[in-house]
Formats: structure tokens, C-alpha cells, sequence
């Protein structure tokens, strides 16, 4: 029997309030608000639900097609579902755009604007092979765990290897002007090397590596983040000094070995600070000692390093620059980050991942306040 016109406008109203319900997966607003359901008919308890996919070959279609027969299937009266797909045309992606960033004309960077909450930790090191990005990953990781919401950029434009250790094997869509980051372990993820064939070198110069950043900020849809991190790559070079032009609010986290030689160079890395006007929100020491089967630890890279970077920092800068916490060498953190889970995730229950959550606890917890603001003052040394 088919449905009478009042029962159906009655069950048609529901379905509509169950989309409503329904997040798209990549930009997590509702699908009703985004412009993305094209009908909505019901007869007979059969509910058949038109939806608009931003793009053609969308990768989250099969993702959106079940979140939607999910949440309709529940409402009284629909026996069955359903789901049909369209694409967007030019001019409903261009609203759509506009009902996300508004009538700006040009992308600009939300966590460079006036007023943003999101804060930023830019991962830096001064030389190679300390672990920095396995720590910018576990960090990332472990604060999303506490339920924010985190973006990871991978600024090591190249020596990009954020995606490996994430397991993000997908592309980013784009949607008009936007580009739609690929997500990870409750992360939204950006890599050059999601644009690169394979495992091609990337062989630019500072002007290319500066738009590139630029374009990871600006164009990506990032959403409301509260705290986005980047992997930088190591030493002082072009990336270090567009990230302090293009977010000059962004926190460095510095991460070294106990190695003195490693400490040094780390130093160099945090100094910039003087020159940039950036706060150091402190040090991280990686891979501080080998835990033996018998309990004894040994110390494969010495003692001390990231101690010594830290007081360094905090007589070079004229504020204190704490030792936020020291991660042991384990090889699990390898073995999880080659197969694409960060050990806070796959085992978090070993004395790496707890030491990295220790470190995301303080940096979660932090006020805003006016810390990482610049105030467009130049330290002065006694």
C-alpha cells in the first residue's frame, strides 16, 4: 500500500532530520548543510535518497553511501534504502566553498588571522636521523586520542615520510579551490608526497618550497583544528623561515638525542627563535636509553643532550625552555611507523608511546593565553 500524503510528508521530514545527522567524512559538516542532498522519496517504506558527491571518483563515496543508509534505515516507517549518487556541478561546488570560507577572495592562512585558537607546533631539529618525525606522529597521534582535533603537515618537502609512518595511502581530493587532506588515526594528514608519482625526489628551489608551504595552509580545508603541527626538516633552512613569515603565532618544539654532538646542532635549530620571534615551547630528547630484558638500561647515545639544549636555549632566548620529556629507544617505534600505526596507537601501553603521551599531555593542556603571540618585540641578551 502506498503511503497516504500526510504520513509521507511526515516520514520525507524525519529522513531529512536523519541526514542532518550525517557528517561528510572529509569536511565533518553535515551533508543537508553542505548543499549535498539531492532528493528525498519515500513510498511505500522505501526510502530513495539522492546525494551529491563533491567530485567525480570521490573516495569517500562507498563511506558516505553507508553513513546515510545507516542513519535513514532507523527512522519509523522506512523499511528499506535506497542510495543514489550525483556530482556537484561547478556552480554548487563554488557555494559550497563559499559557505565554508565565506566571500574571501583569495585562500588565506586561518591559523595566521587574528583571533585564531588553533595552535601550532612546528617540529624541528638541527640535523637528521633524531626521530623527529616519528615523534611529530606519536605526538599528533596521542593528542587526538584526548579528543582534539589535530592536522599533521608535512613540511620535510624532502624528505617527506609523515605519510609512510601514518599509513595514508590516499589522495586529497579537490573540491573547486579547496584541497581535501586524506586522514589518519583521527588525523587530517598533508604530504607532497600525496602529489608525487611513486617515490620521486622532489628537486626544487626556496621559492617553490615556499609556495608549497604556503599552499598546505591556505588551501587546504583544515576545519576547526585546535592544534596542528609540522614536521619540519632539519637545520635553519628555506621551510624554517617561511613557516616563521607565513604563521608567525607557531610554537617550535625542538627534538635531539642525549648525543653532545646532536645537542649542538639542535641548539642551532632552537636559536633561529632570536631571529624569527618565536617562542620555544621546548625540547624533546629522543631515543635517551635502551631498556634491557633485565631491567638495566643502556645509554647508546650518552646522557644529557636535551638538558643541554634546553638550558642553552633558555640562556640564549632570556625565557625558560623546559625538557618536556625523554623517549626511550625502542624498537617498536620503528616497526609501528614502518607499518603505518604510531606506537601510541598500536602498543600504548610500552614505555615509548607513555612517554610520548606525557609529552602531548603538556602540550595539550597548555592556556593560550598571549604565549606564541608575536608581539613583534626582539629579544635583548644581558
Amino acid at each position: 500500500m502506498t503511503t497516504g500524503q500526510n504520513a509521507t510528508g511526515t516520514v520525507e521530514q524525519a529522513v531529512y532530520a536523519a541526514l542532518a545527522t550525517v557528517d561528510d567524512p572529509e569536511i565533518h559538516r553535515p551533508i543537508t548543510e553542505l548543499g549535498m542532498v539531492k532528493s528525498v522519496v519515500v513510498v511505500d517504506g522505501v526510502a530513495d535518497i539522492g546525494v551529491y558527491l563533491t567530485v567525480v571518483g570521490c573516495p569517500m563515496r562507498e563511506t558516505i553511501t553507508k553513513r546515510v543508509t545507516e542513519a535513514v534505515s532507523r527512522v519509523p516507517g522506512v523499511t528499506s534504502v535506497r542510495v543514489a549518487l550525483d556530482v556537484m556541478s561547478d556552480q554548487q561546488r563554488a557555494d559550497m566553498r563559499k559557505n565554508l570560507r565565506g566571500d574571501t577572495p583569495e585562500a588565506v592562512i586561518p591559523f595566521a588571522q587574528p583571533g585564531s585558537l588553533t595552535r601550532v607546533y612546528c617540529v624541528a631539529s638541527g640535523k637528521g636521523g633524531v626521530g623527529k618525525s616519528s615523534v611529530t606522529v606519536n605526538l599528533a597521534a596521542a593528542l587526538a586520542a584526548r579528543g582534539l582535533s589535530v592536522g599533521v603537515v608535512d613540511a620535510d618537502i624532502y624528505g617527506h615520510s609523515v605519510p609512510r609512518m601514518l599509513g595514508v595511502t590516499a589522495r586529497p581530493t579537490r573540491v573547486d579551490d579547496m584541497i581535501m587532506p586524506p586522514q589518519a588515526h583521527g588525523l587530517k594528514v598533508i604530504s607532497i608526497g600525496m602529489f608525487t608519482a611513486g617515490n620521486d625526489a622532489v628537486v626544487w628551489r626556496g621559492p617553490m618550497l615556499h609556495r608549497a608551504l604556503q599552499q598546505f595552509l591556505a588551501d587546504v580545508y583544515w576545519g576547526d583544528l585546535d592544534v596542528l603541527l609540522l614536521d619540519l626538516p632539519p637545520g635553519t633552512g628555506d621551510i624554517a623561515i617561511s613557516t616563521a613569515q607565513l604563521v608567525p603565532n607557531a610554537e617550535l618544539l625542538i627534538v635531539t638525542t642525549p648525543q653532545q654532538a646532536a645537542a649542538e646542532v639542535a641548539e642551532r635549530a632552537g636559536s633561529i627563535a632570536v631571529q624569527t620571534r618565536q617562542r620555544v615551547v621546548g625540547v624533546v630528547e629522543n631515543m635517551s636509553w635502551m631498556e634491557l630484558p633485565d631491567g638495566s638500561r643502556i645509554d647508546v647515545f650518552g646522557t644529557g643532550g636535551g638538558q643541554v639544549v634546553a638550558d642553552s636555549l633558555t640562556r640564549i632566548l632570556g625565557v625558560q625552555v623546559p625538557l618536556l620529556g625523554q623517549i626511550p629507544l625502542e624498537p617498536q617505534v620503528r616497526e609501528c611507523g614502518d607499518l603505518g600505526t604510531p606506537v601510541v596507537v598500536a602498543a600504548p601501553g610500552s614505555p615509548a608511546a607513555t612517554a610520548m603521551r606525557a609529552v602531548a599531555e603538556k602540550l595539550a593542556v597548555r592556556s593560550r593565553g598571549l604565549a606564541g603571540m608575536s608581539l613583534g618585540l626582539s629579544p635583548v641578551r644581558r
